[in-house]
C-alpha cells in the first residue's frame, strides 16, 4: 500500500477483516448442521423458528465446514503473494492458486506433511485436516496442478456456489482498485468454476465485500458491483440475482420464504442473493446470520457469505461473543486474520526470517 496507515485506521482494519473472517465462519457454522435440511425439516426438528444456535455438525458444535476451510486458504495465499513481491514475483492468481491446491491437499490427505518446507503454519493446521462436504467441483478443479483461467476455465459447465463463499479476502485488499479486484476473483474463481455465472459472481461479491471496507453502505456497494458486472459477457444471472435481492427489500418483511423467494443458494449467484438480502435486512448480525440459514438449500454457504458482509461492516465487536467463543479454530482465525491486516499496513516492517518461515516465498 502506498497510503500511510494511522493507528486508528489500522485498528479499523484489523476489525473488518476479523469481522469478515469470524463473521463467515460462524455463519458456515450456524448452516452446517442443515445444510441439507428442507425448511420443513428444519422447523420440525429445531420448532418454528428453526435454528437458533449452533447444533452439531461434524461430531461437534460451532465447526465448520469447506466453505471457512477454503477462504482461509484465499487469505493465505494473497499473503504469500504480497510477500513473493519482494522477491520480483507478482502473480496473485498463482499464488492463490498453490494455496487452494494445498486446501485440497488437507482433503485427502490423513495430516500435514513436515517434509515439505515451503508449506507454511495454515497447512500444518492438523485440525485442518478433515471433509467438511467439499463441493466437488472444488476438488475436481484442483485435482491437478494446471490452473484454471478465464480464457481457460477449469468446470466449464460449474456455476456452483463455491466460487462465492470463499471470495470474501479478496475485498479485503483495500489498497487495490474495485475493478482489479473484482478480475483478481474472478481469475481465482475460474481455477474450479468455469461458468461465467460461477466466476462472475465471485467478482461481484468482492467488489461489495472492498466497498464495505472502505465503509460504504451496503446498497451502495451493491450498485458498485451491479457497474463492474455490467460491461462483462455473461453477466445476466448474476446482476438479476442481485436485483431481485434489493428488489425482496422493499416486499415486506423478512421472512424464510421470502429467502427461499430468491433460490436455494446452490448456484453461486443464488448464494450471493440470499447473503445480501439478508445482510440488507439484518436488524443485528444475530439477525442476518439465522436468517440466512433457516432456508431449504445450502444453509452453511449462505450463512457464509452473509456473516463476511455483516462482519466486515460492523467489525468483530458486532459478532455475538457466545458464537465466537465456541466456534472451531477460532484461534487461527484470529491469527490468519491478524497477519492479513498487519501485511497489509505493515508490511515493511514484516519480512524478516520469523515472517517467512511462516509464509514462505519459494
Amino acid at each position: 500500500m502506498n497510503e500511510i496507515w494511522g493507528r486508528a485506521q489500522q485498528q479499523d482494519f484489523r476489525s473488518r477483516v476479523r469481522g469478515c473472517l469470524l463473521g463467515g465462519a460462524i455463519g458456515d457454522a450456524l448452516g452446517a448442521g442443515i445444510e441439507f435440511d428442507s425448511l420443513d425439516a428444519i422447523r420440525r426438528t429445531h420448532g418454528e423458528a428453526g435454528v437458533t444456535d449452533y447444533v452439531p455438525a461434524f461430531g461437534r458444535r460451532g465447526a465448520i465446514t469447506d466453505d471457512t476451510q477454503m477462504t482461509m486458504f484465499t487469505m493465505e495465499g494473497l499473503i504469500r503473494a504480497h510477500v513473493r513481491r519482494d522477491a520480483g514475483v507478482w502473480h496473485p492468481p498463482t499464488d492463490v492458486h498453490r494455496a487452494y491446491l494445498r486446501w485440497a491437499t488437507t482433503q485427502a490427505d490423513w495430516g500435514p506433511d513436515e517434509r515439505k518446507k515451503d508449506q507454511g503454519w495454515l497447512a500444518r493446521e492438523e485440525w485442518l485436516y478433515s471433509r467438511r462436504a467439499p463441493g466437488q467441483a472444488c476438488l475436481s478443479g484442483l485435482g491437478d496442478e494446471r490452473m484454471g483461467t478465464p480464457a481457460a476455465p477449469k468446470n466449464p459447465r460449474s456455476k456452483g456456489c463455491g466460487t462465492v463463499m470463499r471470495s470474501a479476502p479478496f475485498g479485503l485488499l483495500v489498497g487495490w482498485e474495485p475493478g482489479l479486484v473484482f478480475q483478481l476473483a474472478v481469475e481465482c474463481a475460474a481455477q474450479t468454476h468455469g461458468h461465467p455465472t460461477g466466476y462472475l459472481s465471485a467478482g461481484a461479491f468482492a467488489v461489495i465485500v472492498h466497498a464495505l471496507a472502505h465503509g460504504e453502505p451496503l446498497d451502495a456497494a451493491v450498485q458498485r458491483a451491479l457497474a463492474h458486472l455490467a460491461p462483462q459477457s455473461g453477466h445476466e444471472e448474476t446482476t438479476e440475482a442481485l436485483r431481485a435481492a434489493l428488489g425482496a427489500v422493499r416486499q415486506g418483511l423478512p421472512t424464510p420464504e421470502r429467502v427461499q423467494s430468491l433460490g436455494e443458494g446452490w448456484t453461486a449467484e443464488e448464494a450471493l442473493a440470499i447473503g445480501v438480502y439478508c445482510a440488507l435486512v439484518a436488524e443485528d448480525v444475530r439477525h442476518g446470520l439465522l436468517l440466512a440459514v433457516n432456508h431449504s438449500g445450502d444453509s452453511d454457504s449462505t450463512g457464509s457469505i452473509c456473516g463476511n458482509l455483516l462482519g466486515v461492516q460492523h467489525g468483530e465487536t458486532a459478532l455475538p461473543p457466545a458464537w465466537v467463543v465456541e466456534l472451531e479454530g477460532r484461534g487461527a482465525l484470529l491469527t490468519l486474520a491478524d497477519d492479513f491486516a498487519m501485511e497489509m499496513t505493515q508490511s515493511a516492517g514484516l519480512h524478516g526470517d520469523g515472517w517467512l518461515r511462516r509464509y514462505p516465498n519459494a
